[in-house]
């Protein structure tokens, strides 16, 4: 473990300039300088996000703009104590102790529990007393190295070294913070009297803010002699509160800007939730407004894992269009387990099936299995079925079952993530109708969106607390499957199944020149965002249409899935031929592509479009317009969803199959070559 400030990390006394960014593109130059990030467009860009979400100012002039990032090599604090001060966003004024906290992107928990100490010792007044009268960079230094109990080649201290340096101590520890006592006025009143608050504090990157929340709630319980325990769910790891904790808490604090992990837990529980900074500019008005919530007799009380009351919740700034974006990519996300599981079941058994018997034209499993029992068929007494035929008919219905459960696990998982748990019945319920009514894909989005948003706003309601302990195991799964199923039966239905099977009849009967441009367009799409919304779109058009079991809807998915492999492909081809214009971290990142363009994993690609998106984005779009053409051009076909070259036993036509792969991976990488090199000088390690 190597030190994680050093005297070329600290500015002292200097003016840094007028706005946060401004110091932050200081602080960010000299990790850079040090040797410890690959790239300041990178790690300033990552830096300037985390900023902008939230202020990272506290009150006592800190500031701990900090973020996770690719750049990182190491993790690294690198300190500011700028004059004038500089503004970022506490309540009362300018920060003058700015500490940037810079984590690898895939930081080890030992780093990432120092570096969540470091954070919490900001809110020891001693502690940042004695950075204000620091002389020198190295007493800064050695200020932090105390606080942290490291020596200064970043290796923990022993107990002996422990004993011998003065110590800054952290306030409490990485786990389950705790307070069971209070002042002396309270000190002789029985257990039961005493008030009792759980917490659960969480940031996005789960280094500062959530430990320095943590803090600043333990110390004003404490001051108000209030029993507080709370769970920082942060990087640095920590005992989660037991359920015996809980169920003895008066009321819970949330003081979140994610979603809380196992939020089902404090069902039925009086809650107030806050952004996590709350908890450190305003924790003692946020108890009071916790013990105030568990005196109301008609206040809020946890319901489930859902999301809380928008007026309250960190997620405020998002906007619904975000939230239903990543409810979207929620149910994509959960649904492609059951596509590539179902549907490289089928494949096989399709095989099986034409292994045995070619001329067979289309197989009824279920006659094949005796699946009712008529004739007594089993896997021991075939009666004259070949055994590969059986099993091809066994897998076939397998898969087939995988399968027909992928357009209601997309609405299950789409209502999920707008309500979190009770979202998930009703999902499930209305995208089995939207099943049935022949709404396909797009109805199961549809049915998705009405049972989560339903499920939310049932959540929001103000109920009685001797009723919301029913609400997400009865009340809102009964209603809101009423509702979505019933909206999506009776009324949506039969517009969407038409919209579905115009649509599908159009593209599947695209043939010759149409069928190229087909190709291209899907090409497009897959290489436009590497994973996003624009790609996924492509994809469940594919594997929706797959379930119909046609020649057209074989080759739009080998079409899709060509075109999909073809952008890491193309990153990994770059970084081969002209090693010299990627950084030693991009050309890892580029050995590791050729693995994941092979398997069909698009996001392989995305290291590079972060970081030049400018460059890859146009580049991956060519080349998958290129593979896609081919692909549809020369009929490739592919009963797989998923696998990349994995599966492609499966496919047919399999010498085109290899060459759209070439060549769009050709297409990829030389075009993104050509590009890099205009205006980029070769990077030469240092």
């Amino acid at each position: 473990m190597s030190a994680l400030i050093t005297t070329e990390l600290v500015t002292l006394d200097e003016n840094l300039g007028a706005t946060r960014f401004d110091v932050i593109e200081h602080l960010v130059k000299s990790v850079v300088n040090a040797g410890r990030a690959s790239s300041f467009d990178t790690l300033y860009a990552d830096a300037k996000a985390r900023e902008s979400k939230t202020d990272t100012g506290i009150p006592g002039g800190i500031a701990i703009p900090h973020c996770r990032s690719e750049a990182v090599t190491e993790p690294t604090l690198a300190m500011a104590r700028p004059r004038p001060g500089v503004d970022f966003g506490a309540k009362d004024g300018a920060a003058d102790l700015i500490f940037f906290i810079a984590a690898p992107a895939d930081g080890d928990q030992a780093h990432l529990k120092i570096l969540s100490k470091m954070a919490r010792s900001l809110m020891k007044k001693s502690f940042t007393s004695a950075l204000r009268e620091a002389k020198t960079e190295q007493e800064i230094v050695d200020l932090v190295n105390d606080a942290l109990d490291v020596n200064p080649d970043g290796t923990d201290r022993t107990a002996e070294q422990k004993a011998a340096a003065t110590q800054i101590a952290a306030p409490a520890t990485t786990g389950v913070a705790s307070v069971a006592t209070g002042s002396a006025a309270n000190a002789s009143e029985a257990p039961a009297a005493r008030r009792k608050i759980v917490a659960i504090t969480a940031c996005p990157t789960g280094i500062a803010h959530t430990y320095m929340a943590a803090d600043g709630l333990t110390y004003a319980a404490e001051d108000m002699g209030v029993d507080f325990k709370v769970e920082p769910q942060g990087s640095s790891g920590g005992e989660k509160l037991t359920q015996a904790e809980i169920d003895a808490a008066d009321a819970v604090i949330f003081a979140v800007d994610v979603p809380v992990r196992g939020r089902e837990r404090f069902a039925g529980k009086p809650y107030v939730e806050v952004p996590v900074k709350r908890g450190i500019d305003e924790p003692t008005k946020l108890i009071e407004t916790a013990l105030s919530e568990a005196d109301n007799p008609n206040g809020r009380c946890v319901t489930a894992t859902g999301a809380a009351d928008a007026s309250e919740n960190g997620e405020e700034a998002s906007s619904w269009g975000k939230r239903i974006y990543k409810a979207l990519m929620s149910g994509v996300s959960y649904m492609i387990p059951f596509v590539a599981a179902g549907g490289i079941i089928l494949a096989i058994g399709f095989m099986l099936e034409a292994i045995t018997m070619p001329n067979l034209g289309d197989v009824d499993p279920a006659a094949i299995l005796d699946i009712n029992g008529e004739s007594g068929r089993t896997l021991f007494n075939l009666q004259g079925v070949p055994l590969s035929l059986y099993l091809g008919a066994a897998l076939h219905t397998i898969g087939g079952a995988g399968l027909g459960l992928m357009v209601p696990a997309l609405a299950a998982y789409i209502a999920y993530g707008l309500a979190q748990r009770p979202g998930i019945a009703p999902g499930f319920i209305a995208g089995s109708i939207a099943v049935t009514v022949g709404g396909g894909f797009i109805g199961g989005i549809v049915a998705g969106l009405l049972a989560g948003l339903t499920a939310y706003t049932l959540q929001q309601l103000k109920l009685p607390r001797w009723l919301g302990a029913m609400m997400p195991v009865v009340i809102i799964p009964l209603v809101a499957s009423l509702v979505a199923g019933g909206l999506m039966l009776l009324i949506l239905g039969g517009p969407i199944a038409w919209i579905t099977t115009s649509l599908n009849e159009w593209l599947t009967s695209m043939s010759g020149s149409s069928a190229i441009l087909l190709g291209i367009i899907l090409g497009l799409m897959m290489g436009f965002d590497l994973g996003g919304p624009v790609n996924k779109a492509a994809y469940l058009f594919a594997t929706a249409g797959l379930a119909a079991n046609t020649d057209a809807s074989r080759e739009i998915m080998a079409a899709v899935i060509i075109a999909g492999m073809t952008p890491p492909l193309g990153m990994a081809l770059a970084t081969t031929l002209r090693g010299k214009l990627f950084s030693a971290p991009e050309r890892e990142n580029g050995k590791a592509a050729w693995l994941l363009g092979a398997s069909f994993i698009s996001e392989g690609a995305i290291p590079f479009a972060t970081a030049d998106p400018a460059r890859v984005i146009p580049s991956s779009m060519a080349g998958s317009a290129v593979a896609g053409a081919i692909a549809m051009g020369a009929g490739v076909a592919s009963p797989a969803p998923h696998g990349g070259l994995w599966i492609i036993g499966l496919a047919t036509n399999i010498p085109m199959f290899l060459l759209a792969v070439v060549a769009g991976t050709l297409v990829t990488g030389l075009v993104y070559v050509a590009l890099k090199s205009v205006g980029t000088k070769n990077k030469v390690d240092a």
